[in-house]
């Protein structure tokens, strides 16, 4: 049986009063009958007039009924796909050259001027092409030192001119020394525990120093292949009887965040992916920030992409509260264990947060 839509289950107030808020997540969408636009019901425009609003189904709908799509949030997705496809094509050529491309060369190959590209390129990563193409860079150094590459060697093939130049700046490319990265975990133990959680299963691992990580919604040798991948040196024991309070408290949390998940954590990335963590962690339970919100926090308002790669490279979920980052128009963007899974822990928080039970 097809689930009926939130158009015929609640009333056109409460759908007013989600486009007030701009809530995340929600599938109608919203016409200004003076301006002849449709949006997206986080639209970032000035909030219309309640009695110039009319409320649609879909696209479709809204287009029959003589509405054009809104350019500013864009429902149809049709510019941000373009800018997408030029700005991943200059991505896959960055990570493919042995060496940095110019900017010339990257916008000759996009079929745009300088500006145009260089603009596009950082609204859409938060980063300029050198920026990024130096992460790039910090990314082969680490996958060489995990293989276990000499470190003069793994210098070289990440195409670094000298090892000085990487312990110069070894907190912001590998938040540990190349020493450290190359061990990937060897000399370490990795206690875990496995459990069944609301969304499947659960995956807990922990050092002597707190959780390194929480997966879940996977089968156990998906969520253990992750962990491996992230310590493929360490020794990994199971069935951990001391992280049984941990797996409840994570348990707890999954069947309804009522308050903070709140672990010691032993947490390893970059200086910046650890400043982006850390200000995830101040985001109230039952609210939601965009990735430029959260990069503005973290004060670097410019690196946007590089705030939603920390996102997504965050090893410890619920704990460091990724799913709780949306896009800016408010819509539901990747997350590791799942959109629809991102959807469901946010409309939780916003129920015990409307209740008045959530603990913040």
């Amino acid at each position: 049986m097809q689930d009926t839509h939130i158009i015929d289950r609640v009333s056109e107030e409460h759908l007013w009063d989600q486009v007030l808020a701009r809530q995340p997540g929600t599938d109608f969408l919203y016409a200004v009958t003076t301006m002849g636009v449709y949006c997206r019901p986080g639209c970032p425009s000035p909030r219309p007039l309640r009695k110039n609003v009319r409320f649609f189904r879909s696209q479709a709908e809204a287009e029959a009924s003589g509405f054009r799509a809104c350019k500013r949030c864009d429902p149809k997705g049709e510019r941000v796909r373009i800018a997408q496809e030029v700005v991943l094509d200059a991505c896959g050529f960055i990570e493919a050259s042995e060496d940095i491309p110019s900017l010339d060369a990257l916008a000759k190959r996009s079929g745009y001027s300088r500006f145009h590209f260089l603009r596009m390129f950082r609204d859409h990563t938060g980063l300029t092409p050198r920026s990024y193409a130096e992460g790039v860079r910090a990314r082969r150094l680490h996958a060489a030192l995990a293989d276990g590459n000499r470190v003069i060697d793994a210098v070289a093939e990440a195409g670094y001119g000298s090892e000085s130049r990487v312990y110069e700046k070894t907190a912001t490319l590998l938040g540990m020394t190349p020493g450290a990265a190359r061990r990937g975990g060897q000399g370490e133990r990795i206690r875990t525990a496995l459990a069944d959680c609301p969304f499947g299963r659960l995956l807990v691992g922990a050092t002597d120093k707190g959780v390194c990580f929480i997966g879940f919604a996977e089968p156990d040798d998906a969520l253990m292949g992750d962990l491996r991948r992230r310590f493929p040196k360490a020794t990994i024991t199971t069935d951990d009887a001391d992280l049984a309070g941990t797996v409840r408290a994570v348990v707890d949390f999954l069947r309804e965040p009522k308050q903070a998940l709140d672990l010691p954590l032993d947490l390893r990335g970059t200086a910046f992916q650890q400043r982006v963590w850390r200000t995830l962690c101040t985001i109230p339970a039952g609210e939601t920030r965009s990735y430029a919100q959260l990069a503005e926090m973290a004060g670097h308002p410019k690196a946007i992409r590089a705030v939603a790669r920390s996102c997504a490279t965050n090893p410890v979920s619920l704990a460091v509260p990724c799913h709780r980052v949306v896009g800016s128009d408010g819509g539901l963007t990747g997350y590791r264990w799942g959109v629809p899974l991102k959807k469901t822990l946010l409309e939780e928080e916003h129920r015990l947060r409307a209740e008045g039970i959530l603990s913040v």
